[in-house]
């Protein structure tokens, strides 16, 4: 089958291709954020350009056979360089690429997932989409109401079943202090972003996100802090505390 013109059936043929290969293929990114956003359209509409996933690490070697097979081209450069980690494919007849993490999500900071990709069978979990976007220091407006979309439409707990699960960004903040420091400045960004009065949210609405960011907020508050991160709260932003992310040549 070919490549499919509409970006979100092509990432539900990817991932159901790769399910009949045995392929454990997840997608995330805005993309995802939207599949798991309820009426999205209605509120935060945008275009989305390009496809990420992440891909069980034991899969690893079957990436470039699979997308060869999809119809796809590898950037062998990049491939070759960071392969263990991350993967590009480009579409030969569009601009299009698709952005592949093995096992791990790293960009900023890096989230740990090869455990958690069977949490749901077409995106990552809602826990791992919010921290993917979060763990972004320059976060954008666009990334920012992505956040913000996953906040409206998903309620906030302490699993996996359905929710935001607040459990699991508190204990991977508690264990990076750095990912806890760009997740808070993400909220605060998130926060301001919402409170655009161009943007077409109800009070209401505007009042749950705001909720649910306090929420995540207070999870920080009550969750365990080593001495370890205590000392390095201590020392701040005087000190990077995330990863440069260059710019990808395609």
């Amino acid at each position: 089958m070919p490549i499919l013109p509409d970006i979100l059936d092509e990432m539900n043929r990817l991932v159901e291709a790769a399910r009949l290969n045995s392929m454990v293929l997840r997608a995330l990114g805005g993309l995802a954020i939207r599949v798991r956003s309820g009426d999205f359209q209605k509120y935060f509409a945008r275009e989305y350009r390009d496809l990420d996933f992440v891909v069980a690490e034991n899969d690893r070697r079957k990436i470039e056979p699979f997308f060869q097979e999809m119809g796809y081209e590898a950037n062998r450069r990049f491939n070759i360089l960071n392969g263990g980690k991350r993967q590009i494919y480009l579409d030969p007849n569009s601009e299009r690429h698709v952005d592949i993490f093995v096992g791990n999500f790293e960009m900023c900071h890096k989230l740990p997932m090869d455990d958690r990709l069977h949490l749901d069978p077409v995106t990552v979990s809602l826990a791992d989409l919010f921290l993917s976007k979060a763990q972004i220091v320059e976060l954008n407006q666009k990334d920012a109401l992505d956040i913000a979309s996953l906040l409206l439409f998903n309620e906030t707990g302490n699993d996996d079943n359905g929710r935001i699960n607040l459990s699991h960004i508190a204990r991977l903040c508690s264990q990076d202090w750095g990912l806890y420091k760009t997740t808070s400045l993400s909220l605060q960004r998130v926060a301001q972003a919402v409170g655009d009065e161009k943007l077409n949210l109800s009070e209401a609405e505007r009042g749950l996100i705001l909720k649910r960011l306090s929420e995540i907020e207070q999870a920080f508050v009550q969750m365990p802090k080593s001495l370890a991160w205590q000392m390095r709260d201590k020392v701040g932003t005087r000190v990077r505390w995330y990863e440069e992310v260059e710019e990808v040549a395609r």
